[in-house]
């Protein structure tokens, strides 16, 4: 017997319901015996030859008002648009931001399986939200490296704007750290060497990455790194941009470089070397670098406080990570790696068991100077304090002393008795 077709347009329906169903539940509308109820209205209606979906349903028996219906359309409606970009089947929601939607998708055209950023409804209309979206996507096709996410395509459709990208199959950096893992320090070089290549195939065209942080490595499952996200990457060389953008503090708190804090005119690729290196900070100690209640708290200490060597936390990692690490974030630019093509260098000598010699030069050069704060290094300090042996050797030497006077004023005593006697 022929399979009766499917009325494509009840399944839609039914799932447009279940949905419905679920958010309201959550948003504590209605119950559940509540939604029961609302189906077998629906069901009467429709022996009667009228046909109801749950939201006229809901309606009859007052559970929502007309104006929470529409705001629960409008969440529907902003958690399924890939179903309306030509070309592309939505497959599952990936995750949610307070700047875009993610989602895997797949290409028809091409049957491959991609992921699809989506801008907000609500930031649409905001012309400088749109604009850096734009900017991310032709930023991204700029670059072709693989241990950069590859940009698709990008484009709007039915009033939504998306960036199609490569799909990684895998986690981030992010994920183990929110676990409280701290990587080894060869798989924590592993990737750092693997985000400084991305980032060298980025400045050389160009581009400052300027968000480098955990959420933004990907690790595949073979354990290739991949830098995503160009959301606030800029050209170097984009004075317009610069000044418009002067004075305001961009990218992430806990990983973001002084300069930037201080929202200077003249950001350059060094900016992106300090926010890897706070990023390998973490990944070795399994702490920030800095850490206070409020972002501001955060920033402050980034500009002002020293920073705590890495192997004080960390006391298994090599004096070479260690010097790495802080030359990487040293405050002022001046005093950090001049380029990424530099850092590698140091990055691929400890690899290779060699001690990285550009930031050995660099704190041997400070030390030679009476350097002593910054990013100049300091000795560990003894957990139990002892008291040094000079101070130790005075103590000594009053209590010899004190005690001789005592005996030479009894012998003194002893003889004047006997001289009277």
């Amino acid at each position: 017997m022929a399979e009766e077709p499917k009325n494509s347009h009840s399944s839609k329906e039914t799932s447009l319901d279940s949905i419905l169903g679920r958010l309201v539940v959550s948003k504590h509308l209605c119950t559940e015996s509540e939604i029961h109820e609302c189906h077998d209205v629906m069901k009467n209606l429709a022996r009667q030859g009228k046909p109801h979906s749950l939201a006229d349903a809901l309606l009859l028996q007052g559970y929502v008002t007309e104006s929470q219906l529409d705001r629960i359309r409008a969440k529907i409606e902003e958690a399924r648009p890939t179903h309306r970009i030509p070309g592309y089947q939505i497959l599952e929601k990936l995750g949610a931001g307070a700047m875009a939607t993610v989602f895997k998708a797949r290409q028809l055209s091409l049957d491959r399986v991609v992921a699809i950023k989506v801008l907000p409804k609500r930031l649409s209309e905001n012309p400088e939200y749109v604009e850096r979206f734009y900017k991310e996507g032709q930023a991204a096709a700029r670059l072709n490296h693989p241990n950069i996410v590859q940009a698709i395509d990008v484009g709007s459709a039915s009033g939504y704007h998306y960036f199609v990208m490569e799909y990684v199959e895998g986690k981030t950096v992010y994920d183990d750290l929110s676990k409280n893992q701290v990587y080894s320090e060869p798989e924590a070089l592993n990737i750092i060497v693997q985000m400084a290549e991305a980032l060298q195939h980025a400045h050389e065209r160009g581009l400052i990455h300027r968000d480098v942080k955990p959420k933004n490595i990907m690790i595949t499952d073979s354990g290739m790194a991949k830098l995503a996200d160009m959301g606030l990457a800029r050209e170097a060389e984009d004075v317009a941009a610069a000044k418009m953008e002067a004075g305001r503090a961009y990218g992430t708190p806990y990983y973001i470089s002084p300069e930037q804090i201080r929202g200077e005119l003249n950001i350059d690729f060094r900016a992106d070397i300090y926010s890897l290196g706070a990023t390998f900070y973490h990944m070795v100690t399994g702490r920030v670098p800095f850490d206070a209640s409020t972002p501001s708290a955060v920033m402050h200490k980034h500009l002002k406080e020293t920073l705590v060597p890495p192997d004080h936390i960390n006391t298994s990692l090599s004096v070479g990570v260690a010097e790495t690490i802080e030359f990487m974030m040293a405050k002022n630019r001046d005093d950090r790696y001049p380029s990424v093509k530099v850092l590698l260098e140091d990055l691929r000598a400890i690899e290779a068991g060699n001690p990285p010699l550009q930031a050995r030069e660099k704190f041997d050069d400070q030390v030679l100077a009476g350097l002593g704060k910054g990013s100049t290094r300091k000795e560990k300090e003894p957990e139990n304090i002892v008291q040094p042996p000079e101070q130790m050797g005075l103590k000594m030497t009053a209590i010899i002393l004190a005690g001789a006077l005592l005996i030479a004023i009894l012998i003194i005593i002893i003889l004047l008795q006997r001289t009277v006697e």
